[in-house]
């Protein structure tokens, strides 16, 4: 019979895994779908281990230099741990290069060099495996988790006498709900459903600041509070609840110095508590968010800052817009703010540069041109310039297991952080990638093959923008 089952979507981990048994010269388990805990994106230099599972055996790399000739490498010192003299046996060479399925990237060959056994994955077959199905596979945890988790953020909670307010919320507070909302809309992807404590009134005003920043915080009419004080109950009840150090308690309530230096989180199996919720509760601490003037800035003053910045540039380059741009600007605005807030990981203090000035830039189209062929009529091996397997190998594929990384790690100890640096850092490869390349070049029929695939690595990669932005809640814009 005819097997037609769908392959694995390639995964880093799982070849990794695969590797390092196949090294030891054992039989390769991989394990399908691929999972947390490994095969993330490597140092900008050597490369950096890719699944703790696998003993440091191998190494995914990530730099465009050593990229040029090896994707994984097993290091001379782990060599000689496993064979005299460090000489791998052919039968054991030939087991790793013959890896196939589960979700292990293609081989394409390997040799045993001074630096150590270097594998090559075979890209054409990655690109056309991956850009495949539109990449759909890669833009989401590879595996679905159920659960309910309650996010407790002290920052929003109401001081005696009186609800927090725009005015009074201070930058390390609102990091700290940056850091909540952000940590939500990841555990949602992950399947969990999620709830927030504090509710807000509706229709408060730190409900609608919030909003401006893309933060949807839930609302309960005012007065109305029964759903609260289950919360809190719930909360006050559990074995594993915070038992605050009152030498750490910041005098300014509602989260003491707001989280500035972000927010930890403590996670238990809930299997003492009645609901069985998971419990995720952003303890106070303290320490702040430096603007580099003005001894003191509110989150308020912040975003009239960035949203006059964001407003500049836009006039500067198109002229004034009148109300066209305004849900641009306030996109921009909110994404400004999320990234400088989070990119630091929510135990170091964070730097505002409060007089940069943004700038933007893009390139447009360059004519018309035919219609993309499906994918199945395009070869893949057209794509041969080194900023695109870096795309895909350190992005496009590795993305998924970010996220299901992202979902374990319920302390969020860099999980706002890690994502933002994605971000970040696939920008630049990408921005340097298309400076340096004319996507769109001359209509010519013999060009059209490479024009075709380049457009197809385009779209997963902005279907990658989308979904590592929509865990920041920053809707996609038309236009810069």
């Amino acid at each position: 019979m005819e097997n037609t089952e769908e392959p694995s979507p390639l995964r880093i981990t799982p070849t990794v895994r695969a590797l390092s048994s196949a090294l030891r010269g054992k039989r390769p388990g991989v394990a399908h779908g691929g999972g947390g805990g490994g095969g993330g994106r490597g140092r900008r230099g050597d490369g950096e281990p890719a699944a703790a599972a696998a003993d440091k055996l191998w190494f995914k790399e990530s730099s465009a230099k050593n990229l040029r000739s090896r994707d994984f490498l097993s290091p001379t010192t782990m060599l000689h741990t496993l064979y005299g003299g460090g000489q791998v046996p052919p039968t054991v060479l030939s087991r790793v290069l013959s890896l196939r399925g589960g979700g292990v990237l293609p081989l394409a060959g390997g040799e045993v060099m001074g630096e150590g056994l270097r594998v090559r994955v075979d890209r054409a077959a990655s690109f056309g495996a991956v850009l495949a199905g539109g990449a759909s596979e890669y833009m989401k945890p590879s595996v679905q988790r159920q659960g309910r988790v309650v996010i407790n953020c002290p920052a929003l909670h109401p001081k005696p006498n009186a609800l927090p307010s725009p005015g009074t919320l201070t930058l390390g507070q609102l990091r700290t709900v940056l850091v909540a909302d952000h940590t939500g809309a990841l555990l949602r992807r992950q399947g969990f459903t999620v709830s927030y404590c504090p509710v807000l009134p509706e229709g408060s005003d730190i409900t609608a600041f919030l909003h401006t920043l893309g933060v949807d915080w839930p609302t309960v009419p005012a007065g109305w509070s029964s759903t609260e004080e289950k919360v809190q109950e719930a909360l006050a009840a559990s074995p594993y609840r915070e038992e605050e150090d009152p030498s750490q308690r910041s005098s300014g309530g509602g989260g003491g110095g707001g989280g500035g230096r972000g927010s930890q989180t403590e996670q238990q199996e809930g299997g003492g508590e009645k609901d069985g919720a998971l419990r995720v509760n952003l303890k106070r601490y303290r320490g702040t968010v430096c603007p580099t003037w003005h001894s003191w800035i509110t989150p308020q003053q912040t975003a009239r800052l960035r949203r006059g910045q964001m407003k500049d540039a836009s006039e500067m380059k198109y002229g004034d817009q009148g109300q066209t741009w305004d849900d641009i600007i306030r996109v921009m605005t909110s994404a400004t703010i999320r990234f400088e807030l989070l990119s630091t990981v929510h135990t170091s203090p964070v730097t505002l540069d409060v007089q940069k000035e943004g700038g933007v830039s893009t390139k447009g189209p360059r004519g018309l041109y035919p219609e993309i062929p499906e994918v199945s009529q395009l070869d893949f091996s057209a794509l041969k310039e080194e900023g695109e397997w870096l795309l895909l190998f350190n992005y496009l594929i590795p993305f998924s297991e970010l996220l299901d990384q992202s979902g374990q790690s319920l302390d969020c100890e860099g999980g706002g952080a890690r994502v933002c640096k994605f971000l970040v850092s696939l920008s630049k490869d990408f921005s340097s990638y298309y400076n340096r390349v004319h996507v769109l070049g001359e209509p010519l029929p013999h060009l059209f093959n490479q024009m075709f695939c380049r457009l197809r690595m385009l779209r997963a990669l902005t279907d990658l923008y989308h979904s590592a932005l929509e865990t920041l809640h920053l809707p996609p814009i038309r236009q810069l």
